[in-house]
């Protein structure tokens, strides 16, 4: 082979090599960002969608999770019992009132609370960090501890309603005592956690709109109503609609509130909230098909939250 030809050679492996890596480049940039991001969707179909999906198909059967591969086909049989139902209707209301008593006091006190944060104050790095130690309590710690202030004869409130001269209140058998008990640990838990989001949206202000109230004359109270307040409607909304979410799903505080029989929330299902119904008839009563349909009931109800959610965001951000 002369050397012409061999230098041909060469100058054509070097430019199918050339033209190799140059593939394998175009290839990298445009599925790499796939291999990356594959992960989340194959633990998302295998955790979050097929069980989603299986769970409709078995509201849809007679299924007993004592036999839970023996399916009879029964159509919406289990929706249309739902709605007949007294106790499915006990525990909607029960999750809408204590979504209301532990949702409206929980963001009133965290956006006080993220108000004197924001002000200059010595310590602010360690009040800021003591927000968040409730919200890493355990749920089963946290509600274990409130069980014991709520006791009916040992418990602290009782003890200071006694020094006070109020007479014990038996806290469990009530159906208004119970529910101000449970949200109370929703609201002890989820304070300090709204309260740094609502901080960290405070932050964000632009510090002229506060001097140009300032030198309108408007006083702390007037600046925090009519410059804070309206600056952190979408925060206030983002905050209003996951604490809505977290009370639809309300069930770790209930079920230990109510202690060996927590799942019925109460003797007379006081506290029971659609999740505590579900388990009730899915880990109790076995009734697997039933405890699908409460569970897709509960999905549909927070599609029906997000899509009012979807409309008052579409209408702020219209309002601007």
């Amino acid at each position: 082979m002369s050397g012409a030809a061999a230098a041909q050679a060469a100058h054509d492996r070097e430019a199918r090599r050339r033209a190799r890596r140059s593939r394998r480049y175009r290839w990298d940039v445009r599925y790499s960002p796939y291999a990356f991001i594959a992960p989340f969707f194959l633990f998302f179909a295998a955790f979050g969608l097929f069980p989603l999906l299986y769970t409709g198909w078995a509201s849809l059967h007679r299924v007993e999770l004592s036999a839970p591969g023996d399916m009879q086909w029964a159509g919406l049989h289990n929706y249309v019992r739902l709605l007949d139902d007294d106790l499915f209707w006990n525990a909607l209301r029960n999750t809408f009132t204590l979504g209301v008593l532990s949702t409206v006091p929980q963001l009133l006190m965290a956006l006080g609370l993220a108000h004197l944060l924001h002000q200059r104050m010595r310590g602010a790095s360690f009040f800021r960090v003591a927000l968040l130690t409730p919200y890493a309590t355990s749920v089963a710690a946290a509600s274990l501890v409130f069980v014991l202030l709520f006791g009916r004869d040992y418990g602290m409130i009782n003890w200071a309603l006694g020094a006070a001269g109020i007479a014990p209140v038996d806290w469990q058998s009530g159906t208004w005592t119970s529910q101000l008990a449970v949200s109370s640990i929703v609201i002890w838990r989820w304070t300090g956690y709204n309260a740094l989001i609502y901080l960290a949206a405070m932050q964000a202000i632009p510090k002229d709109l506060y001097e140009s109230a300032a030198l309108d004359g408007a006083s702390a109270w007037r600046q925090f109503r009519h410059v804070t307040v309206p600056s952190l409607r979408p925060t206030l909304l983002f905050t209003v609609v996951v604490s809505t979410i977290g009370a639809t799903q309300l069930f770790g505080e209930p079920l230990l509130f109510g202690g060996a029989a927590g799942q019925k929330g109460g003797a007379a299902h006081q506290f029971q909230t659609l999740g505590l119904y579900l388990y009730e008839q899915g880990w109790f009563n076995f009734h697997l098909g039933r405890a699908s349909a409460v569970a897709w009931a509960m999905f549909l109800i927070l599609l029906v939250i997000a899509a009012v959610a979807a409309l008052v965001g579409r209408r702020l951000r219209a309002d601007r």
